[in-house]
């Protein structure tokens, strides 16, 4: 265990300096490989993810790896597809299938947490967005019943009166919403860019929504006819260059049909590299419309991202507030957009 933090994190020794050896991993594919599978041997996962990252940001690994035998032997998250995606122009056709495989195994392994939770919230959320004024007894939505109707309350008899039921109204086969994901595809955005393209497949898997995904950076590439495949959308996506918002939103809005039944969510670190003024009008004339709009910095399980303070505070002076956001957060503030309510900013929100 020492020895494998000492090639990552130590300094050489005198007795190293003067023999010119060093404790380090240096460049060599197979000190390297060997040193990944020490790593995984001694250290959970967690930490194994936490070596991986700094190894590569440290030692400046990433061309090494385009290797096959490289990438089987690497520990797969979030953060090593964000490394791969932006390496995707420079791999070899070699190396191509085995990064895929890659990717599909973290991929896999984000649906399986997080598209349950994703439904079901969803899915009450569109139920409770559709109300009825003449429920069933059982669709009978008692909290708003009784505040709707509570100048009806007799006193002499403790009671409310409903004069007026507001119920759930069931979902159909027919589509409720319509929920555009704008992704910042820049370099910093690499982890955003992966489960936002894992969420976007699970919710193009829900009938009642139509799910439409982009992707920008200063171009804009639409992805909605690759939505049935989240490793195709994120091998889609070119990882780094300059960011438009402007333009991104101006086509988002562009596709919007109807803009009372439609939630747009941005998520992006907000430098702008377009024109901002157009950008915040954009952003006012789509809330001005009924359209829902949602500003995430992050959607990541780090901490709080850099972002554009002063873009950000004028999103919020617009009503459209931007905070980070995880992963497990993300179907409830979702929800509450569909609900039209308001969005359950966690409290260490970074817009601030």
């Amino acid at each position: 265990m020492d020895g494998a933090l000492s090639a990552l994190y130590g300094s050489r020794s005198d007795a190293e300096r003067s023999s010119g050896r060093s404790a380090g991993l240096g460049a060599s594919a197979p000190s390297v490989a060997r040193w990944l599978g020490d790593i995984r041997t001694y250290f959970p996962n967690s930490v194994v993810q936490v070596m991986q990252r700094d190894a590569i940001e440290r030692l400046g690994l990433s061309a090494l790896l385009l290797e096959p035998e490289m990438l089987e032997a690497v520990e797969a998250d979030v953060h090593l597809v964000g490394t791969l995606l932006s390496l995707n122009k420079a791999m070899p056709e070699t190396t191509r299938e085995t990064a895929r495989a890659v990717v599909r195994k973290v991929v896999a392994d984000l649906e399986k947490r997080l598209a349950t939770r994703t439904r079901a919230t969803l899915t009450g959320a569109l139920d409770r967005s559709a109300r009825v004024s003449r429920p069933r007894h059982r669709d009978i939505d008692w909290d708003r019943t009784i505040r709707a109707n509570l100048k009806n309350y007799l006193p002499e008899y403790r009671t409310v009166v409903p004069e007026r039921l507001v119920g759930y109204g069931r979902a159909s086969q027919s589509v409720k919403k319509d929920i555009v994901l704008c992704i910042d595809q820049s370099g910093s955005m690499a982890a955003s860019v992966v489960y936002a393209s894992v969420f976007g497949a699970v919710l193009a898997s829900m009938r009642s929504v139509d799910t439409r995904l982009v992707v920008f950076d200063t171009a804009v590439v639409d992805l909605t006819d690759q939505l049935d495949d989240p490793v195709d959308v994120l091998f889609g996506t070119r990882l780094g260059g300059g960011t438009d918002i402007n333009r991104a939103l101006a086509y988002c809005q562009s596709r919007i049909t109807r803009p009372a039944d439609t939630v747009v969510v941005l998520i992006s670190d907000l430098y702008e590299g377009g024109i901002r003024d157009e950008m915040l009008k954009r952003v006012a004339a789509m809330k001005a419309s009924g359209v829902q709009f949602v500003a995430l910095l992050a959607l990541s399980d780090e901490g709080a991202p850099a972002y554009d303070r002063e873009h950000a505070a004028a999103l919020a002076a617009l009503g459209a507030p931007a905070f980070a956001c995880t992963p497990d957060l993300f179907p409830e503030v979702m929800a509450a957009a569909i609900e039209k309510r308001p969005l359950p900013i966690p409290d260490m929100a970074t817009h601030r």
